[in-house]
């Protein structure tokens, strides 16, 4: 390992946690509701606004959150998070949904293996269903398939029985709640530019680990995700965000022969597919969002 790979760890270092709003008040405040139990104290939240209809600021600001500030960013920028991160003043960023519900040691948890391991870049929790608690939805990352372009979630779906409850070294982060060392981040490269929504995570994981940093899952750490029961126009959207940032991944992180062979499947296989379940179940909006994410891509000449 390189020197400059070193991390230097304070002994109880200032962290900030960053989660983001955009018309889900109610939910954000249950997400700083439950932060009001975590042991771990030298910290700032963060909520950034995505341009919410309605400005969360007075229900925020009136819920007297712990150290707690509503930020406003542009969600159709690509710099918005990243300028946030940016003015953090947290020696550590925790990214978290706003979906997500902390338990009391769940800082000191995920803070815990940096101190030892000073080649870490990223540190994840167990994430488990908050409506079934003992379900797991992450456990770490598989290694990517090539052919469909995705990595599946180890234990995913899964009672919780602790056969996960070993650390590991895994393939990726997830977005949902990962903590990093700002510095790393800035090393890496901030947050992806166009992923917005799905994929981000991957992006830069594999920023992270090609850096040489490693990626840590840490069972020890246990959040709890409300699974959210999504309208039919959101989840058509979904569908969009899903196949473009699928495609714009390969195109940024595989060389010719991996893209190459990812774009065949694609073509051959996962398209015609998926076309037919769509049609097939009457879902001709989604199927338009499914072509829409391939066009984009299509106009995209280059893949930052």
């Amino acid at each position: 390992m390189q020197e400059r790979k070193y991390i230097h760890i304070k002994a109880r270092p200032f962290v900030s946690i960053i989660t983001l709003n955009w018309n889900q008040t109610e939910i954000t405040c249950q997400l700083l509701e439950s932060a009001r139990k975590l042991q771990y104290k030298p910290f700032e939240i963060l909520v950034c606004d995505m341009g919410s209809v309605s400005d969360p600021t007075p229900q925020i600001t009136g819920g007297n959150y712990p150290n707690t500030h509503v930020l406003k960013i542009d969600r159709y920028r690509d710099t918005g998070i990243n300028a946030v991160i940016k003015q953090a003043k947290g020696d550590f960023i925790l990214l978290i949904n706003n979906h997500i519900e902390f338990t009391e040691n769940t800082l000191d948890d995920l803070i815990a293996p940096f101190l030892n391991d000073h080649f870490l870049g990223i540190v994840c929790p167990k994430i488990r269903s908050y409506h079934k608690r003992n379900e797991i939805q992450y456990a770490g990352y598989n290694t990517l398939n090539i052919l469909t372009g995705r990595k599946s979630i180890v234990g995913y779906g899964k009672t919780d029985r602790g056969q996960y409850d070993t650390p590991l070294y895994t393939h990726g982060a997830c977005s949902g709640a990962m903590l990093f060392k700002k510095s790393v981040i800035e090393k890496a490269g901030m947050l992806p530019r166009n992923f917005f929504v799905y994929f981000d995570d991957m992006d830069i994981s594999e920023r992270i680990l090609r850096k040489g940093y490693r990626i840590l899952y840490q069972p020890k750490a246990v959040v709890y995700h409300k699974d959210s029961l999504l309208p039919s126009e959101k989840q058509a959207m979904n569908v969009y965000y899903n196949t473009r940032n699928r495609i714009l991944f390969m195109r940024k992180n595989r060389n010719l022969f991996q893209f190459s062979v990812f774009i065949t499947t694609f073509l051959i296989f996962i398209l015609p597919f998926t076309a037919f379940k769509f049609l097939l179940m009457g879902q001709f909006r989604h199927l338009c969002f499914f072509f829409e994410g391939i066009w984009w891509n299509l106009k995209m000449r280059e893949s930052r």
